[in-house]
């Protein structure tokens, strides 16, 4: 009995054996069906413009997460000759996809550049997450069909003078016919685009006033500004109107000059014309900082110039350059100029609390106070972090580090959109398909209030050595966070052992590095900076010479050597730029040369001063950032409580260096 009892075990263990093993082949074989089916991809996208092929690979490709881009790449092929319904269609098949909104977007934007606006009508619903110019082109489309309010909601592109997409040309024409917008509105206009020298639309603004500008008397002026200038007359609307603009174009090449005639111009003209004059040479001044560096003058002639409205840019450039000197009433007058929407941004926000601190009396103060605390309980970003130091609360030394459940985690794995994003990572997809993918997934975790699903595709990014798009996912929690997906660390030895050789702080040197690639060993930007912290073949060959090294270009996509070079470079600017870590992070970005010829002259000046005054927006985000980077850093990296203000020590005077 028992060696028939042995028998049958050992047959039951060979049955369960031959089950595993044809489980595990099933397995396989469905792993390398899903995978080939992906692998289509690539091959269906080197056909994009075959649409025989492509059809084929619609058909072949059906079943699979990754299915609808042969579908997507046909109808994209002759975009502008689609009828709407097929449009639609495809949205209605792929529901709230990344490549259904993008056809839809584009699909009203070559509408829009048709005027066929009726056709772009029924895709309107389907453009979820428009960029400038696909909310310029939808602007229109529900202007051309019957909602005109939509204009009150792009007064920032009406008065805008700087480039523009198209759409966004085209909408400010089209509000331009508009009753909606008032005779002020237009006076607005017509000198913000006298002052930049945009002579045709302003003669078309003008005409819509009743003001008559001659074109060739524009181009004359042009050719010699200044002299005009000496003898302009000011009897009429239209002679105020070739004032400004010859004022625009005098300051535009020699600020100094124009400054020095405002005495003389603003006499005998109306008022409003006077403050107009004002704002003209305040403007160019606080836009060409970078070529006329900081002047008292430019601030006081936005000083003069209050009363008539200002544009959103107008007056955050007001703003910037009352903080810069310090001129507290003006920086709350700057602030009091903005729409509501816009003065209630952290950072404004945080500047009218400086402001209003500065007055004498309680109730400022007060308020000041108030502003501090609000924002110091609003999130751990810079301001938030500024606003903590003003009221004496260090950050805390506990950041989160909550995990996703095992159902979220399954949750990701049914996800079709994040299913997508890993699908076109596995196989190597171009980066603009897989970030797409990724980020609109997040985004749709995002407005779900979903933290577990973003948590648990932080994890399994991280787990992959994605960190880019994990921190894009782990940035994007509201109440569970993760601040070591947030704040990844990886290469921690070769970062901490290289900045402590090079005698700088490694949570700085992280911070810099998490804004200079989000980890990506490969990354390479525009100019041909390349590596975890981007360095520039010119400064490479520097700190090789510096290092007593020989330069071998390869070398920079080795993570250790980027490290070691970068860390050694950022120590090298910070001694030359007063051992201040702002500057020194100001100069990492743009430049030493710059960083120092943005400091101040005559007495020191505060560093969030310095900061919010940089005149290059990038490397003004990216100083708000990298400090803020740091804090996180020095949390995570065990160096106790955060006072982003200890990192950012008063920037002294060029002449103590």
């Amino acid at each position: 009995m028992q060696g028939e009892r042995k028998t049958v075990l050992k047959q039951q263990f060979k049955q369960n054996k031959f089950k595993i093993y044809l489980a595990g082949m099933m397995a396989c074989t469905a792993l390398q069906v899903a995978h080939a089916a992906e692998e289509q991809f690539n091959d269906a996208l080197r056909s994009a413009n075959d649409s025989s092929t492509l059809e084929q690979y619609r058909i072949a490709m059906q079943n699979d997460a990754l299915g609808y881009y042969p579908e997507y790449w046909s109808l994209n092929s002759n975009l502008a000759f689609q009828p709407a319904a097929n449009i639609v269609a495809f949205a209605q098949r792929y529901p709230q996809s990344a490549m259904a909104e993008k056809l839809a977007a584009d699909y009203v934007e070559e509408k829009v550049k048709q005027a066929d606006y009726a056709s772009a009508q029924p895709v309107l619903q389907y453009v979820t997450n428009a960029d400038q110019a696909e909310n310029c082109a939808v602007a229109q489309v529900r202007a051309k069909t019957g909602d005109v309010l939509v204009f009150a909601e792009f007064k920032d592109v009406w008065l805008a003078t700087n480039a523009q997409p198209e759409a966004c040309n085209g909408l400010g024409r089209m509000m331009l016919s508009s009753p909606l917008m008032t005779t002020q509105d237009r006076q607005q206009r017509l000198y913000a685009q006298l002052r930049a020298g945009q002579s045709g639309q302003a003669i078309t603004t003008a005409q819509s006033i009743g003001i008559n500008l001659s074109l060739a008397q524009l181009n004359q002026i042009q050719a010699n500004p200044l002299n005009y200038l000496w003898s302009a007359p000011k009897t009429n609307v239209s002679d105020y109107a070739y004032l400004v603009y010859a004022l625009g174009r005098a300051a535009d090449t020699d600020l100094t000059s124009a400054l020095q005639s405002v005495p003389k111009l603003v006499q005998d003209v109306p008022a409003d014309v006077q403050k107009y004059i004002y704002r003209t040479v305040g403007y160019i001044g606080g836009t060409t900082v970078m070529k006329n560096n900081f002047n008292r003058e430019v601030l006081q002639n936005f000083d003069a110039s209050y009363g008539v409205p200002f544009s959103a840019e107008e007056a955050e450039i007001y703003a910037r350059q009352a903080i810069r000197f310090g001129a507290w009433e003006s920086v709350i007058r700057a602030i009091d100029s903005m729409s509501v929407t816009q003065k209630q941004e952290d950072r404004w926000q945080y500047w009218l609390a400086r402001a209003s601190e500065q007055r004498n009396d309680p109730q400022s103060k007060k308020a000041a106070r108030e502003i501090f605390q609000r924002l110091a309980m609003a999130g751990d970003d810079y301001h938030n972090l500024l606003a903590k130091d003003h009221i004496g609360q260090k950050y805390n030394a506990r950041l989160d580090n909550e995990q996703p459940s095992s159902s979220d985690q399954q949750r990701l794995n049914q996800d079709i959109h994040f299913r997508r994003a890993f699908a076109l990572r596995n196989i190597d997809a171009p980066a603009v398909y897989t970030n797409r993918e990724w980020n609109w997934a997040v985004r749709q975790a995002y407005l779900k209030h979903d933290d577990g699903l973003l948590l648990a595709a932080a994890k399994r990014a991280t787990e992959m050595g994605w960190y880019d798009r994990a921190i894009y996912a782990a940035d994007r929690t509201e109440k569970k966070h993760n601040y070591s997906y947030r704040y990844a660390t990886p290469h921690q030895a070769m970062v901490v052992s290289h900045s402590r050789n090079a005698g700088i702080d490694p949570a700085w040197a992280y911070g810099l590095m998490r804004q200079e690639s989000r980890f990506v060993t490969a990354a390479r930007s525009h100019v041909g900076a390349g590596g975890l912290m981007q360095i520039m073949p010119g400064t490479a060959k520097l700190v090789a010479r510096q290092m007593g090294e020989t330069y071998n270009p390869a070398a920079l996509s080795d993570a250790n050597t980027n490290i070691r070079y970068g860390t050694f470079y950022l120590s090298m600017i910070h001694g030359q730029l007063s051992n201040n870590p702002v500057l020194a992070t100001a100069g990492y970005n743009a430049g030493p040369n710059r960083a120092k010829r943005w400091q101040p002259d005559d007495q020191n000046l505060s560093a969030d001063q310095y900061t919010e005054s940089i005149p290059l927006n990038e490397t003004r985000d990216y100083v708000k950032n990298v400090m803020t980077n740091a804090a996180h850093y020095g949390i995570l990296l065990g160096q106790g409580p955060q006072a982003i203000e200890s990192r950012m020590p008063m920037i002294p005077t060029r002449a103590t260096q």
